[in-house]
């Protein structure tokens, strides 16, 4: 995800939030807090980051507002159900569910499908959804731009904890295949 940042800049912001919204959980939280890092170093500014992510979430949004509205996932069992139970929020609360379910972890990947499916006019769905984003990437680049400055301190110590772990994974693979070997056939 950072090289992709890195090398394309807010086009690469804005390439990996489409599919985050159009239901492939790409962790959005990652690349606004990568984004906010760049921002704090000044090879990127807030507001073309800020414009990015939300464009990229809207096109991302739009894509499975309009996958749901075809009808061809409610057939799947798992998606069926899911479109099903957003639906019922949907009628119980009216557009205003875009909004809010942009504000929530895994929610906001998913809400567009249930929005198209339930015939959520275009207009209201656009308007919540590109609010609801927008929010969401200013939270996250902010939390990137506090960060930056601890960014080498945590991308090293990252470093470090994910080299124990391999080695212990290592260790252990060797532990249980010396024991295995041991082991008398039956």
């Amino acid at each position: 995800m950072t090289t992709v940042i890195e090398n394309f800049g807010a086009l690469g912001v804005f390439l990996l939030m489409v599919p985050e919204s159009a239901c492939i959980p790409i962790p959005s939280e990652l690349t606004l807090i990568f984004s906010g890092v760049a921002v704090h170093q000044g090879w990127m500014s807030f507001p073309l980051v800020l414009l990015a992510a939300t464009a990229g979430n809207l096109v991302g949004s739009l894509l499975a507002y309009g996958l749901g509205a075809s009808g061809l996932l409610a057939g799947v069992p798992l998606v069926g159900s899911v479109i099903e139970r957003w639906g019922e929020l949907i009628d119980r609360h009216g557009t205003r569910v875009a909004l809010s379910a942009r504000l929530m972890p895994l929610a906001r990947t998913f809400v567009s499908l249930p929005a198209g499916a339930r015939g959520v006019p275009l207009w209201p769905f656009t308007l919540y959804t590109t609010i609801g984003c927008a929010l969401w990437a200013a939270a996250f680049i902010f939390v990137g731009l506090f960060a930056g400055a601890a960014w080498g301190e945590l991308s090293s110590l990252l470093g470090r904890v994910l080299l124990v772990l391999g080695l212990l994974v290592l260790a252990y693979s060797v532990l249980h295949r010396r024991r295995d070997g041991d082991a008398p056939d039956s």
